[in-house]
């Protein structure tokens, strides 16, 4: 019977056709805006890497000042050269990196090619381990390329398409900065969203295409593309030299643990740590160590602000406006209708029968709207791509997304379909035949 319902609800589209491209036009828009804002907020708040997303941490050390101006109760997001190279040679951990951000002119070697500027990172080998970088071709630099900072470089599989064209460029030369570095690798795309390994100084939504070791960006003394806290007691000496030697933070630092249940182990080694310093005249402050793992750094970056919330609450505002619209439509398609529903219950036809077809006409309505809903949501999120490179790169509509907007358009038909049902089982059959 469910079926024959639904047949009868498909043909019903075809009457009152204005009615029903209204219905089913109104109720697309509302899922379209509503689906938009949800996907770039889902995109935004999910797990970028939840295979071992409670594995990896961010530790914050705070060396600030015991007086200062306008004190904090967060330590800085960063670490000091000092604290950095400290946790690398002896902290409790799987793997880790330092990270910072560079940039240079790249200089292919051809002649065809202008020299061009690109953005990069100095980490340590670690890095494409921890977080599972994938690989086009070749690896990461070797242990004692990572140790002395060697010459060497991992590229993106874009960078490397561009310069090397389709030939492989591990093991060819690219110079960067006036240096010549060998390629070790090169990366397949990875773009992961939000872009959790580095919050910090850098744009969220451009992805790096120089990966070189952090012992050859300090070595060569690289500038760091980010962030630079110098909220320090005294003046800090002069030069990079200077800056590697003072309590500046301005290293991102992240450990990978051999199991989330480690981190009280991994939380005493800071408590000891700065203990120890303490004894050495450093961190003046009492212990406020702190220790993320990827969500709760999301959480604390703020990277799904305020904003993006309300806009999400208030597309979904938009959707409740559309739903009521829907009601009105579907009340007067059904009341059109009341001598067509007079007839079936003078014909025996219990109420229960009216309400589920005529539920399931609306939820018919719903599932044309869902379709076409999905339709608009991509196009919507195609023209704000056009707009924006950053909301291009969020614009992903995956299977979960694709299934959410469909059963949000036939949940809200289901929705708005229940009081014209309910009035249209209201009808006495009495009176309509009496009227016809």
């Amino acid at each position: 019977m469910l079926a024959y319902y639904f047949t009868l609800g498909v043909r019903s589209l075809r009457r009152n056709p204005v009615l029903t491209a209204l219905m089913v036009l109104t109720l697309a828009v509302g899922v379209a805006a509503s689906m938009s804002s949800l996907t770039l907020l889902y995109v935004m708040s999910g797990d970028p890497i939840p295979q071992k997303s409670d594995r990896l941490f961010v530790p914050q050390l705070d060396n600030a000042p015991l007086q200062q101006p306008n004190p904090s109760d967060e330590p800085p997001a960063q670490l000091t050269y000092r604290d950095a190279m400290a946790f690398k040679a002896s902290a409790p951990s799987v793997r880790e990196t330092a990270l910072i951000g560079i940039s240079g002119a790249l200089d292919s070697g051809r002649t065809d090619q202008a020299p061009t500027p690109e953005q990069g990172v100095a980490v340590h080998a670690d890095f494409f381990e921890m977080f599972d970088v994938p690989f086009r071709s070749g690896g990461a630099w070797s242990e004692s390329d990572d140790a002395r900072g060697g010459n060497v470089a991992v590229i993106s599989a874009s960078l490397a398409d561009r310069v090397f064209g389709e030939a492989d460029a591990v093991g060819k030369s690219l110079r960067f900065e006036g240096r010549d570095y060998t390629v070790t690798g090169v990366i397949e795309k990875w773009e992961p969203l939000p872009k959790f390994y580095r919050l910090i100084g850098g744009n969220v939504f451009d992805f790096e295409d120089v990966f070189l070791p952090f012992n050859n960006a300090m070595a060569n003394q690289m500038s760091s593309q980010g962030s630079v806290d110098c909220n320090v007691d005294g003046e800090v000496e002069p030069g990079y030299q200077g800056l590697m030697r003072s309590e500046c933070t301005w290293i991102q630092y992240w450990v990978e643990l051999a199991d989330a249940g480690d981190r009280e182990q991994f939380a005493a080694y800071l408590d000891d740590y700065v203990t120890e310093q303490k004894k050495l005249g450093r961190f003046q402050r009492p212990l406020n160590n702190r220790l993320y793992d990827v969500m709760g750094w999301l959480e604390e970056r703020e990277i799904v602000g305020d904003d993006s919330r309300l806009q999400t609450w208030l597309a979904f505002g938009f959707l409740l406006v559309c739903l009521v619209n829907v009601i009105g439509l579907l009340l007067a398609k059904f009341t059109a209708r009341s001598g067509e529903i007079g007839v079936r219950r003078a014909l025996g036809a219990p109420r229960r029968e009216v309400f589920k077809q005529y539920l399931i006409e609306a939820g018919v309505v719903g599932i044309v709207g869902g379709v076409l809903g999905i339709a608009l949501t991509f196009g919507v999120l195609e023209l704000m791509s056009r707009q924006s490179e950053a909301i291009g790169t969020m614009a992903r509509v995956d299977w979960v997304m694709l299934a959410t907007a469909f059963g949000l358009s036939l949940a809200a038909s289901l929705l708005a379909g229940l009081l014209p049902t309910w009035r249209a089982c209201q009808v006495r059959p009495a009176v309509q035949l009496k009227s016809q």
